[in-house]
């Protein structure tokens, strides 16, 4: 089902079903089956993937994904990544890299929990859809000389994590998922999500 002579078998894909749940397509980690009727794509990532790097503040950016207050009863090890997470912030602060931060829906989910100081955040956005990468996010990036590399945290892993990863990776930039500031309702979605991410 894969194969054919429109799959260039040197390029990269990322296959993905349609979740009904969220209405939209979502990415599938490798050697997932499926035991029924299901509408699966192939979506070819963009751009000839980079290798990581090592981190340099002038060329780094922060992603602080959807750490709101809604979230807290249902992630796992929520006040963990939260605590990690306020560490990397106030990281990002005495290094002066940029910050961007997303809040999925806030007025039904709740803005970013106290714990996290958003102080001196270059964008905090509210979204509707999986991804960080907003046009607002874009423009944000395109007016920072030089960045190469995102440190990226939040949640859900498999979900908004995944799909910024990599949208990012297909624009070229090395992606830095901090991984005990990263987490899902299931270990079972966070650790394939990851898996996912980092065979890329």
């Amino acid at each position: 089902i894969l194969f054919g002579d429109h799959i260039d078998p040197h390029r990269k894909f990322v296959l993905q079903l349609f979740a009904d749940d969220w209405g939209q397509y979502v990415d599938l980690p490798k050697g997932f089956a499926v035991g029924e009727r299901c509408k699966l794509r192939l979506v070819p990532l963009q751009s000839q993937m980079t290798t990581l790097g090592t981190l340099t503040p002038s060329s780094t950016v922060f992603f602080c994904c959807d750490m709101q207050e809604r979230f807290r009863p249902a992630i796992k090890y929520f006040g963990d990544i939260i605590s990690v997470g306020q560490r990397l912030l106030q990281g990002a602060r005495v290094l002066g890299i940029p910050v961007i931060v997303t809040e999925q829906y806030p007025k039904g989910l709740g803005s970013t929990v106290q714990e996290i100081d958003l102080t001196g955040a270059k964008l905090v956005l509210p979204k509707t859809k999986f991804s960080m990468v907003l046009p607002e996010v874009e423009a944000a990036l395109a007016e920072i000389p030089g960045v190469r590399s995102v440190v990226l945290f939040g949640v859900e892993t498999h979900v908004c994590i995944q799909q910024t990863a990599l949208e990012l990776i297909g624009r070229g930039l090395e992606v830095h998922i901090v991984a005990d500031a990263t987490s899902s309702r299931s270990m079972m979605d966070r650790m394939f999500a990851l898996e996912v991410i980092f065979m890329i």
